[in-house]
């Protein structure tokens, strides 16, 4: 018995034992009433009611004000308690005459809720009504057949048709007219509903999803008995009683197999606008989610077809009741590596239940399921990366086909990279607290190893933020180039030969271009695995050992080489400070391809790049091609005037006078004319067929002009990231983020995490001044700091406050400049002996600092 029940049973033993019933002939040993009773004061009284309620002891009926219908104890306990009330049908004297007792209804419509709740405001007494809503929704089989739709409502059998006319005729005139009454007021609620439809309100009962469950109709009862505090004890209790019935379904008799309209269960309760409510997430929801996360997936995919159909509201109210259960669970409990949030039953529930709303989400936003680039470049990359001896050696190639594809999204046919502009932004979807409390190296082991047994969440990527899933990305990448090295040992002892278990590059500073394309070409073709070997770059004369800095600096400056404009490569947008690719480039695809190579590269070894592309880059590296909306960031005064054109009101073909010809200018400005149809030239634009003209000229600009540099360039992207998760567990926009880093500088956020070393603290005067400098720098000073101490002028995933720079003393005051370790994002400081010295020195060797040497 749940708190509400409890409460009322044990006011009524207490009642009983200090009042008693009123019969002089009671026979019930524990009322006041019977004639051997011995008077209890009222101390000892509420002691003996628990101990009574505890025992399921006999209770009398009482003509008390509290109770002025003189039900039974069967009739004033909640329906929620179960088996009580079976084992005192002997009152019967003091039961609702039978057509208000309401036994015969096992299942609620609309009609019925609002003709029961007609009688009980009558009678100023909700106890009736509450026994019903308890008994049907804490039943399943009540449950699944309630709240039909009117076709459905209708008898099919000969068996149930009989019953309906049982009832009908056992209903008296006064029935028939609250049932009218009833039947008008909800056709009112219904025209209202449809005009709340007419600005999307109501677009779930419209959709192409059918479900047998009219939830409309469950929406009205639900507003309207929620309001009353009654109510709500009953919908909580009941759900409560029901979802260990409904997992064990779920779990052992497959009844979704047998009868799909077990979905209702879920659809209904679902719709319970309280379910947010701290009763809810204490009590009901883990134990509901945890049905939920039982179903099928057919089942899971229907109802998050459903879903996607609902109103922005209806889905963000859906999503935020799963997020506050997360969070109150995971702030409400202690987790470490020995409890790991992984085991908590709760928290995993919750977040394969968010799947559902989060891919219903997607489904309702603005999908564009077309236009992807072809798959062909990575399957034939990926057979290029078989190893010879793989076999032999027992190293089976992780991920061979490439990432997992998520069981949710092939039978929804939808991938996240699909939606352009979800219903609700993605970001709502992340949860902070989940991942502060995350062991992340535990999680990447669940996700790779034992996924059929534990739980990861990276299998809900959207829950988790950008910095969680880089060091998930970071694990798998260190991971495959162990496998790597584990490899070559073996092929050295096989084939009895030295090979160099690392990716090295040696490349000469005037050269860097030539030497680097020589050295990845011959790698690519021979055997493109070494690509996921570590990285080690050593620059020709130079003595610094590659920590990581060497490698931050060499992709640094292959990047300043091949986007020089004077190169060709690629265009820049002044206008846009962006680059794209030049269609009249007359350098080979093996340029583009280490352009690639190196992009994935980077994120490979952990090196954030200032890369300069627009969004559709990362969109078509994922796998989908330029459309005319991705030219708004690439082309945006193309976009404008293609825009212009889609909404000219106009004579487009008289005033327009454009064709289906476009040109462009090459290298040398000479003009070149494409026909985006056949005869394009002949072909003028016009309103009828203005949309095929943009859709054929965004096409042209975004895919086709620049088809075989991005194949190329694609093509060595995928050379390094082919087996890495990279697909499953980013989006386009955090793909940028993981390999351009963060534009957003927080300094203060980074001295609150430096560390220091070799004697200074945050309290030194030393120190104190270095940071009034460094905050007193404007942003390009700023962006050359960071280039000095760590390598690049970015934030990494997650901001600087991820950084852990350290500043360490290295002598007393002196002329020379402070000096670094970028592999260490270590910033070596001499104690000057004054603010403006110290600012002048730093100031200098940012300025100027460039190669390395030994100290």
């Amino acid at each position: 018995m749940k708190r509400v029940a409890a409460k009322h049973l044990i006011e009524r033993y207490f009642r009983q034992l200090t009042e008693g019933c009123g019969n002089g002939a009671c026979t019930n040993e524990f009322c006041a009433s019977h004639l051997g009773f011995q008077p209890l004061d009222h101390n000892t009284a509420a002691i003996r009611a628990l101990e009574l309620c505890k025992m399921n002891a006999k209770l009398c009926g009482h003509p008390s004000a509290v109770f002025p219908d003189n039900n039974s104890a069967k009739e004033t306990q909640p329906a929620l308690l179960g088996d009580h009330h079976g084992k005192m049908t002997d009152h019967k004297d003091h039961l609702f005459p039978p057509r208000e007792d309401f036994r015969e209804v096992h299942y609620l419509t609309e009609e019925k809720v609002y003709e029961i709740l007609s009688i009980c405001e009558g009678k100023k007494d909700y106890s009736p009504l509450i026994r019903v809503i308890g008994r049907i929704f804490s039943s399943a089989e009540g449950l699944v057949q309630s709240f039909r739709k009117d076709k459905e409502q209708h008898p099919n059998t000969k068996e149930q048709r009989k019953t309906h006319q049982a009832k009908d005729e056992d209903k008296d005139e006064d029935d028939k007219e609250r049932t009218s009454a009833m039947e008008q007021e909800s056709e009112e609620s219904e025209a209202s509903a449809s005009m709340e439809g007419a600005t999307g309100a109501t677009e779930n009962t419209l959709g192409p999803v059918e479900v047998s469950v009219d939830i409309e109709a469950v929406r009205r009862v639900y507003d309207r008995l929620l309001s009353n505090e009654k109510m709500e004890a009953a919908f909580l209790n009941a759900l409560v009683y029901l979802t260990p019935n409904v997992e064990l379904d779920l779990t052992y008799l497959d009844v979704y197999d047998t009868n799909p309209d077990y979905l209702n269960i879920f659809i209904i309760v679902m719709e319970n606008s309280n379910l947010h409510s701290p009763e809810y997430l204490e009590m009901a929801m883990p134990l509901f989610c945890k049905c939920m996360s039982k179903l099928p997936l057919p089942a899971r995919a229907k109802l998050t077809r459903l879903w996607s159909q609902y109103s922005v509201e209806h889905i963000r109210s859906m999503m935020e009741t799963f997020q506050q259960l997360i969070t109150y669970t995971v702030i409400s409990n202690e987790y470490d590596s020995d409890s790991l949030v992984n085991d908590d039953e709760c928290v995993v529930a919750a977040a394969k239940c968010l799947k559902l709303v989060f891919y219903a989400n997607v489904l309702g936003g603005d999908l564009d399921t077309g236009h992807n680039e072809e798959e062909e470049e990575e399957e034939e990359a990926s057979e290029s990366s078989e190893l010879t001896l793989q076999d032999l050696l027992g190293e089976e190639r992780r991920n061979k086909k490439g990432p997992r594809v998520d069981p949710l999204e092939k039978e929804l046919g939808v991938r996240t990279l699909d939606c352009r502009r979800p219903l609700i932004p993605f970001e709502e979807f992340v949860n902070e607290p989940l991942n502060d409390v995350l062991e992340m190296d535990k999680d990447f082991t669940f996700f790779k190893v034992d996924s059929e047994s534990k739980f990861s969440f990276q299998t809900c990527p959207f829950i988790l933020n950008a910095c969680t899933k880089s060091l998930g990305l970071y694990y798998d990448n260190r991971i495959s180039m162990y496998s790597e090295r584990r490899i070559t040992a073996l092929y050295s002892l096989v084939q009895g030969q030295q090979l160099n278990p690392y990716l090295r590059l040696k490349v000469r500073r005037d050269h860097i271009i030539d030497d680097a394309l020589v050295r990845l070409e011959m790698i690519a073709m021979e055997n493109p695995a070494d690509l996921r070997k570590q990285l080690f770059v050593e620059f020709e004369g130079e003595q610094g050992v590659d920590e990581g800095g060497v490698s931050k600096e060499f992709f640094q400056l292959v990047l300043e080489e091949m986007f020089n404009p004077d190169i060709g490569m690629f265009t820049y947008d002044e206008s846009t400070k962006l680059f794209w690719f030049n269609p009249s480039s007359l350098e080979n695809e093996a340029q583009f391809t280490l352009i690639g190579i190196v992009l994935g590269l980077a994120i490979y070894n952990n090196c954030i790049l200032d890369v300069h592309f627009p969004m559709v880059v990362y969109r078509k590296l994922m796998g989908k091609k330029g459309t005319f909306l991705d030219l708004a960031d690439s082309h945006p005064v193309l976009y404008q005037s293609l825009k212009e054109l889609l909404g000219y009101e106009g004579n487009v073909e008289e005033d327009m006078m454009i064709t289906f010809q476009i040109s462009q200018t090459d290298l040398f400005g000479d003009p070149i004319t494409y026909d985006l149809r056949e005869h394009g030239d002949k072909i003028p634009v016009s309103a009828d067929n203005r949309k095929e003209f943009v859709s054929l000229y965004g096409d042209y600009i975004l895919n086709k002009s620049v088809e075989r540099q991005f194949k190329a360039f694609r093509r060595g992207f995928q050379m390094v990231t082919n087996e890495s998760p990279l697909k499953c567990l980013f989006r386009p926009e955090e793909v940028e983020l993981l390999i351009c880093g963060s534009r957003n500088l927080d300094f203060q956020a980074l001295e609150e995490t430096t560390e220091y070393d070799g004697g200074y603290s945050k309290d030194c005067r030393v120190i104190k001044d270095f940071w009034e400098t460094v905050h007193s720098f404007g942003e390009e000073d700023k962006r050359l700091f960071l280039q000095f101490t760590t390598g690049t002028d970015r934030a990494p995933v997650g901001g600087l406050g991820k950084l852990k720079m350290i500043i360490a003393k290295n002598g007393p005051d002196t002329d020379r400049l402070p000096t670094s370790h970028t592999c260490f994002n270590a910033l070596l400081l001499p104690e000057y002996d004054s603010k403006e010295k110290l600012k002048e020195r730093l100031l200098k060797a940012i300025t100027y600092a460039k190669g390395f040497g030994m100290l």
